[in-house]
């Protein structure tokens, strides 16, 4: 019988944990704003508390035997340090693994966002079956994983997938890595944002209930495109156009089908999906083009979570 572990997704916004059973599911959940936790200490504090909660769901009998934590990148998962995210400045050279070990007197594993998300969807979601597969996580930033046979590519210093940060318009706007028109500047929810108010500002006729500058997130462009207003779908078109451009790319690269999109922003759906999907064969041979498969997520929330558990159990078993 698989041991109870605990999965951690530590997000720029967010933190949210989960208790996972033998049997791969989440059966008791903790949840808490990154504004909450100024700090590296104050985090670590938090996710202590909220483990500690999580434990009172134990069985009689069965306790907690490791857990598994996920962090933007880049990130040095071996040493369990993160290094220098862009998105989440308060946690810059943090060896997170080792503070929430010593707290907690269990073995924690750090991994990457993504390649925990991945692993969740690979293992028991949209990935089911594949041999190889692309996750591409959407949401304050732009990230991915590659999972070839069954395996997770690295690259040779752990920053293979890093989709967000390449270059895909040399004259656009910077990025918070310090480039200039990378993806995630398209893509990310922040870079939604900034362009449907850059939008509302040239267009002569404001779309009906345009909302306050201030109020707009990439979650509020893709309800305003899901209900119809031309703005946000241009936006969101425009979006979609640079993620089919970069799974374009990806594609010629590495030969792989199967490209699955999570994290919020990607919850707009085929509003997102499908205009990256017909800009692949633009940026792709025929013969590859015709075999991708771009698909949203099956375990939105849950992936990551579910990926950490995977993680900290394949450690127990080393």
């Amino acid at each position: 019988m698989e041991p109870w572990v605990a999965g951690i997704d530590l997000g720029a916004t967010k933190v949210a944990l989960g208790l996972i059973d033998p049997e791969n599911r989440i059966v008791a959940r903790r949840r808490f704003a990154m504004a909450e936790a100024p700090s590296a200490n104050t985090v670590v504090e938090r996710i202590t508390v909220a483990i500690t909660d999580l434990t009172a769901a134990l069985p009689e009998g069965q306790r907690l035997a490791g857990v598994g934590v996920c962090s933007p990148g880049p990130l040095d998962h071996q040493a369990g340090v993160i290094l220098d995210p862009p998105n989440v400045p308060t946690l810059h050279h943090i060896p997170l693994a080792r503070l929430i070990e010593k707290r907690l007197n269990l073995p924690v594993r750090l991994e990457h966002d993504a390649k925990a998300a991945a692993l969740g969807e690979y293992h028991f979601g949209a990935g089911q079956g594949a041999r190889s597969m692309v996750y591409i996580v959407v949401g304050t930033g732009v990230g991915a994983a590659i999972i070839v046979d069954g395996q997770l590519f690295r690259g040779e210093h752990n920053s293979a997938g890093e989709i967000g940060h390449i270059t895909i318009d040399p004259r656009g706007e910077r990025c918070s890595c310090g480039s200039i028109g990378c993806v995630e500047t398209f893509l990310a929810g922040p870079g939604l944002a900034r362009a449907y108010c850059r939008a509302l500002q040239e267009t002569p006729v404001q779309p009906s209930n345009a909302p306050c500058p201030d109020d707009v997130t990439g979650e509020v462009v893709a309800r305003r495109a899901a209900g119809g207003d031309p703005l946000a779908l241009g936006v969101m078109a425009r979006a979609g156009e640079a993620l089919g451009t970069a799974v374009g790319s990806l594609a010629m690269i590495l030969n792989i089908d199967l490209y699955v999109i999570g994290s919020s922003v990607a919850k707009a759906g085929d509003l997102l999906l499908e205009p990256a999907r017909q800009a692949v064969p633009r940026h792709a041979f025929r013969s590859v083009a015709s075999g991708v498969r771009i698909v949203g997520c099956s375990l939105p929330d849950d992936g990551p979570i579910l990926g950490c558990g995977r993680i900290i159990r394949q450690a127990l078993k080393a």
